[in-house]
């Protein structure tokens, strides 16, 4: 396993982080065990999980898989706070309260001492950032979390809280938590270029655009399975990414893939990997054959070639389906609140 640097830290990951969104839900806890014991295998050592996945199943699940393997200690664990886990009006948000309180919740769950990288899952325009930073550095001197990130900011927000953690003397983010696939690299307009200016890690969620990038659905096919299913009324989510020119990409992935003897699948986790500034992605397998499918874009090689032919149909920093920047889940407005 080839470890990188996590930004300006020092500390090394795999280029393969473990994402465990599906545990609990879609993927039962003997599967959960099973995928996670094939990670330390394959020498990942970086594992991502959220409070709000299956209201805090998923880290419950994810903390008796890591005892049973003894391997805590060697794994950079990361979870995320900002989704509500309540009814109670303060059980969401980038305020102090929900933050700590979540924080001690994630660690009982996961079964810890101490989380590697906390993440705020959302920006929020309705708290100020010192008071979400603040909160945040708390914590890390409390020795309950070791480093802090952001998850699906805009560029000018992560360098606005760099901005604010120096003016303030606080711990500053260390990592984004982006969404890129070759569908939509807007990313690589500004927060990627910011990221390695300021020594920001960057790793992708959903790289394989909630599995329409495997190369499952065909052009003009019925959708029979996956998350694109045909089944009641169809959504905006899903009829954005039956367009011409996602297609066109899927298929220029699939002719590579099979020069290669790969997967497409593979293929495209393998060009996220190769990517610029970028650490590596976030796989999120359901099942334990879906990971071990995903593990083989370890050994898959792409070269400048292999980049310029895909740039030819999902341009550099273009967009062909947007994705969570832009569905109300990301609050990208600006502060209503002045230092």
């Amino acid at each position: 396993m080839e470890y990188r640097g996590f930004g300006r830290t020092g500390m090394r990951v795999s280029p393969w982080c473990l994402g465990t969104m599906n545990f609990g839900a879609a993927t039962s806890e003997e599967d959960a065990h099973r995928i996670v014991r094939l990670a330390l295998d394959h020498g990942i050592n970086f594992v991502d999980t959220a409070n709000c996945y299956q209201n805090g199943a998923s880290e419950e699940i994810l903390g008796r898989a890591l005892a049973s393997t003894g391997a805590r200690d060697r794994v950079v664990l990361a979870t995320k706070v900002n989704v509500r886990m309540g009814e109670d009006p303060n059980a969401a948000g980038n305020h102090r309260r929900h933050i700590i309180e979540q924080c001690h919740a994630s660690l009982r769950r996961l079964g810890t001492d101490y989380l590697d990288v906390y993440y705020i899952h959302r920006p929020s325009s309705e708290v100020p950032i010192d008071e979400t930073l603040r909160a945040l550095d708390d914590l890390v001197r409390a020795g309950l979390v070791r480093y802090i990130g952001t998850s699906s900011f805009a560029a000018w927000q992560v360098l606005e809280s760099l901005w604010v953690a120096k003016e303030y003397g606080l711990n500053r983010f260390v990592c984004e938590q982006s969404p890129y696939h070759p569908l939509d690299r807007r990313i690589e307009r500004e927060l990627l270029p910011m990221a390695q200016t300021y020594g920001i890690a960057v790793t992708s969620w959903s790289p394989l655009a909630g599995g329409f990038l495997t190369g499952k659905y065909r052009r003009g096919a019925d959708r029979t399975e996956g998350r694109f299913r045909a089944t009641g009324t169809p959504s905006d989510w899903d009829d954005r990414h039956f367009v011409p020119a996602a297609f066109d990409v899927v298929e220029l992935l699939g002719e590579i893939a099979a020069e290669k003897g790969c997967t497409t699948a593979q293929l495209t986790l393998a060009w996220c990997a190769a990517q610029p500034g970028m650490v590596g992605p976030v796989l999120g397998p359901r099942t334990v054959e879906q990971f071990t499918e995903q593990l083989g874009a370890i050994d898959v090689v792409v070269t400048d070639e292999d980049r310029a032919r895909i740039d030819q149909v999902a341009r550099p920093g273009g967009c062909i389906v947007p994705y969570y920047l832009d569905d109300g889940a990301a609050d990208l407005r600006p502060h209503q609140f002045r230092w």
